[in-house]
């Protein structure tokens, strides 16, 4: 006789799988006790020892007088004002006074023949610091307080919860992960139960001489075969995919020429996102043949070099990268990389502050590329129309890698033409021919497409 799962079997079952759950879904709050508490002790620690200045207005204050000149840890066109206050009370034995005065009112330091003051001025290139006669002395010790203090420690960075901890008082949930594990491990003990209960019936059910028919199965054609025999259905289908590719044949061979998101890879990084965007800088301070020229240009490295003489590293926002520059790889390393390489191209040393000589090229890749056959002129569309260059190159302000973001193709330009309205106020030529059209024509808009912008020799020449 064969052997069949008796109803207290199964009982020992369900309770052996419950017992499981129930120890895998234990609360498990040991782990969570000890790191809330870190981050307080180790801010309360760093309390400033420094009386006679705040550190966090002198970083301020640094910020605005000092950091175009000067670093904590470097030489730039000034000396490294790291712990200056004590490194000249050691080496040269001069105090707070000797210091009031060089920052109010260097150039007077330098003529009264100040030993200290004349070495520091012929050491860099005799070129005097810039007075600041409105700093007050208790605005010189918060910068002293901050060029003292110690380099803040990195950010640590924490783990995220998976969602089902709660963050409240010091008790412990379940979290996302167990759940998802009882509810497994309940789905699996339920299969092997289907599988028990389905065997046990066949059992009884052969026991008794019950007799199971399988069913049986009638042969169908198959659908590919009954297709093929039916010649309508195959001559639609023929003349339909036809036409379908006819018409991606016709749209592919109408974008050719067309290079509408081309985005190369430069070989200096430049972010328009950071400096047009987050520091607000004009596109013609760097594209500046834009308002005279058929051409905006490239900007020479001069041009860059104009801020990077003093910005040696990117710092970032003070929140940090956000995750999506994270996963681009666009941390704060990636961009200081990025400055050394114009550095190396300009031919700066940093350390000594000066040019060597040794340039290098840079080959920049070309992004919008008109044919030949086109004329397009920079400054008629800037200086004269007054046309934004987002309007043609989109937001620039937010492109991390600069793309094509229009067509550039004769029909977006005639569209243009045809809708934009020419400024006619102040410019006695076109008010004129405004006032003509008006009588002869009832327009009430003068736009480029009147005034000859559909003409193909104004394009094409």
């Amino acid at each position: 006789m064969k052997k069949v799962l008796n109803r207290h079997q199964i009982a020992t079952v369900l309770g052996i799988s419950l017992f499981v759950t129930l120890l895998f879904s234990a609360p498990l709050s040991a782990q969570e006790a000890a790191e809330p508490a870190a981050a307080e002790t180790e801010t309360a620690s760093q309390a400033s020892d420094e009386s006679a200045g705040d550190p966090a207005k002198g970083k301020q204050l640094f910020n605005q007088n000092c950091a175009a000149c000067h670093a904590l840890n470097r030489k730039m066109t000034g000396p490294a004002l790291a712990n200056v206050e004590s490194r000249l009370a050691e080496e040269e034995g001069l105090g707070k006074d000797w210091l009031y005065a060089w920052i109010k009112n260097s150039p007077a330091m330098i003529a009264s023949g100040d030993a200290y003051a004349n070495e520091i001025y012929n050491e860099y290139n005799q070129a005097a610091m810039t007075a600041f006669p409105t700093l007050s002395n208790e605005d010189i010790d918060n910068i002293l307080a901050y060029t003292s203090a110690p380099p803040p420690a990195p950010p640590q960075t924490t783990a995220v919860p998976t969602g089902g901890e709660t963050g409240t008082g010091g008790g412990s949930g379940i979290s996302n992960d167990l759940i998802l594990g009882a509810l497994v491990l309940v789905f699996g003990i339920l299969v092997v139960m289907l599988f028990l209960v389905n065997s046990t019936l066949k059992r009884i059910a052969e026991a008794s001489g019950v007799v199971i028919e399988k069913e049986k199965t009638e042969k169908r054609t198959p659908i590919w075969k009954a297709f093929a025999q039916n010649q309508f259905l195959v001559l639609v289908s023929v003349i339909f995919l036809m036409l379908v590719a006819a018409y991606y044949a016709y749209g592919w061979m109408m974008q050719v020429g067309v290079d509408q998101g081309y985005a190369p890879v430069q070989p200096i990084h430049y972010s328009h996102k950071i400096h047009a965007g987050d520091n607000k800088i004009e596109c013609k301070y760097c594209h500046s043949s834009a308002r005279v020229s058929k051409h905006s240009g490239i900007p020479s490295l001069n041009v860059c070099m104009n801020c990077h003489k003093s910005i040696y590293e990117y710092k970032g926002n003070p929140e940090g990268p956000s995750p999506e520059d994270l996963a681009n790889g666009y941390t704060n390393e990636f961009y200081t990389k990025e400055i050394k390489k114009l550095y190396k191209a300009v031919g700066w040393d940093e350390t000594n502050q000066r040019y060597t000589g040794e340039t290098q090229p840079v080959e920049w890749v070309r992004i919008h590329n008109l044919p030949d056959f086109a004329y397009f002129n920079h400054s008629q569309h800037v200086s004269v129309a007054g046309i934004e260059c987002q309007t043609c190159h989109g937001p620039v302000e937010e492109m991390e890698i600069m793309y094509q973001y229009s067509p550039l193709t004769m029909g977006w330009c005639i569209n243009c033409h045809r809708e934009t309205n020419v400024k006619v106020e102040g410019n006695e030529y076109y008010e004129k021919i405004h006032e003509e059209l008006s009588k002869k024509y009832g327009v009430d808009q003068l736009t480029a497409a009147q005034l000859g912008g559909l003409e193909c020799g104004k394009c094409h020449y």
